[in-house]
């Protein structure tokens, strides 16, 4: 009998983990559906475990689970088993800390979020820019026209733009003399300007009386009775007056551009 045990012992001794599981169930009495059973194995995993088929077995950490709890229904020593098992080694997940990420990697990561950023504060900015400027375009002429600068040497306006009807007054202070006071005793609408104003008269028959951008400082004159309408930008450096009454431009004004008709009885009245 002991002759017979040396050699039984020397083979298992020699044998691998998968050779070690299958001895130790036939000394055992068990069959591979009985040990399948008892660890609630199918029965593929339990004839791949004893022929060292690892590859059908998945990852090594599951092989080495399944050796284990083999093992132990066994009885046997899990050490050994382990040493045998010739299944690749579990290797640790390499943590990488961020503090080495190369730094230009990290300059390039934080401008992209930027980027981004930009990109979508852009894409919100822009339609409303956009919005607000054909809003601003609407805004009558007058307006858009003091924003021209006044230009001494700029050429006059051409003669075709001008009408021979234009009964704009002189500059130059009312004379004294009696011929002098009949044309002015007829100007009952005066205006008067603090600022650069840009102004337009429409005579009764349609045609243009005055269309130019006034400087600071001057003065126009015109007979109620040729005046149908008046446009004045700039509303808020207008003084003006209605047969010898003061007439509040600005109030009358919108988006600081006033406009005015002649009634029939000669006075200024405020337009939509």
């Amino acid at each position: 009998m002991t002759s017979n045990q040396q050699p039984d012992q020397a083979h298992e001794a020699l044998a691998g983990c998968g050779a070690r599981l299958r001895i130790a169930r036939e000394a055992a009495g068990l069959s591979i559906d009985d040990v399948a059973a008892r660890l609630h194995m199918p029965h593929r995993v339990v004839r791949s475990l004893e022929n060292e088929d690892w590859s059908r077995l998945g990852a090594p950490v599951f092989v080495r689970g399944q050796v284990r709890s083999y093992s132990r229904l066994l009885g046997l020593t899990t050490a050994p088993l382990m040493d045998a098992l010739t299944v690749g080694q579990v290797e640790p997940t390499k943590l990488v800390s961020r503090t080495h990420i190369p730094k230009a990697q990290w300059w390039a990561e934080q401008i992209g979020r930027r980027l981004v950023y930009i990109v979508l504060t852009l894409s919100l900015a822009i339609p409303v820019w956009v919005a607000t400027r054909q809003h601003l375009a609407g805004t009558a002429e007058g307006v858009a026209a003091l924003d021209a600068p006044t230009d001494p040497a700029a050429p006059a306006e051409p003669e075709a733009d001008r009408t021979p009807r234009t009964l704009v007054a002189s500059m130059a202070p009312v004379a004294t003399s009696g011929a002098a006071k009949a044309p002015a005793m007829d100007a009952e609408i005066v205006l008067r300007t603090s600022g650069k104003t840009w102004l337009e008269v429409v005579a009764t028959d349609g045609s243009t009386l005055a269309k130019e951008l006034l400087p600071a400082g001057a003065e126009r004159r015109y007979a109620a009775s040729q005046v149908r309408r008046m446009t004045i930008g700039n509303a808020s450096a207008v003084a003006l007056e209605s047969r010898g009454r003061p007439v509040d431009a600005q109030a009358n004004a919108r988006a600081n551009v006033a406009r005015f008709e002649v009634s029939s009885d000669g006075s200024l009245v405020a337009s939509n």
